[in-house]
């Protein structure tokens, strides 16, 4: 299996500075959401951090999205992986089928709200609540391209959406640093 300094240096060599941070963040929240759930955290914060390793190329391409990575990566991950990174996006025709697909489906997508979010606060993550992302979710101009309904689909993992949230701040503010989510002083 691929190392995760060695997944992280694959993404860099592709990927604009946006899509690394969606990446950590998205692994961040697939390794809590793995222990959390007894599971693999290693084989699930690379998939995360993996899952969008072809958008340079597929962005406007969303039939062959994720399918590209899983080429590019097949032999480095377990099957395990390499489906949910076809899966993760339904507009090439695959549908999320275990708890991995739903897991980097709901920890992808909850990425962009909680960013959104934290930009908008002076202190960025320090303080974020489940119950104000609830609020944003309701608005829907706020982080308007985010799909509530993925999100929601934290259910399929047996985790309501309150400790789903809660689970994603806490897992983004670990690394806030690294992402640029801390307050300025």
């Amino acid at each position: 299996m691929l190392s995760r300094t060695q997944a992280l240096e694959l993404l860099q060599k592709s990927a604009p500075t946006h899509l690394v941070i969606h990446a950590l963040e998205t692994e961040a929240v697939l390794r809590a959401l793995a222990e959390r759930l007894n599971c693999d955290a290693e084989l699930w914060g690379l998939a995360g951090l993996l899952h969008d390793l072809d958008y340079p190329e597929t962005q406007d391409l969303p039939n062959q999205h994720g399918l590209l990575s899983v080429e590019r990566l097949r032999g480095t991950l377990p099957e395990e992986a390499l489906d949910a990174i076809a899966r993760h996006n339904e507009h090439n025709g695959n549908q999320p089928q275990t708890i991995l697909d739903y897991a980097l489906r709901c920890g992808e997508t909850v990425t962009g709200l909680i960013h959104t979010a934290a930009l908008v606060r002076p202190t960025r993550m320090q303080g974020m609540e489940a119950r104000s992302l609830k609020k944003k979710m309701k608005d829907k101009a706020f982080a308007a391209s985010v799909c509530r309904e993925t999100i929601k689909e934290c259910e399929k993992l047996g985790l309501n959406l309150d400790d789903f949230l809660t689970l994603a701040i806490s897992a983004i503010t670990s690394i806030a640093p690294r992402v640029g989510l801390v307050a300025e002083v």
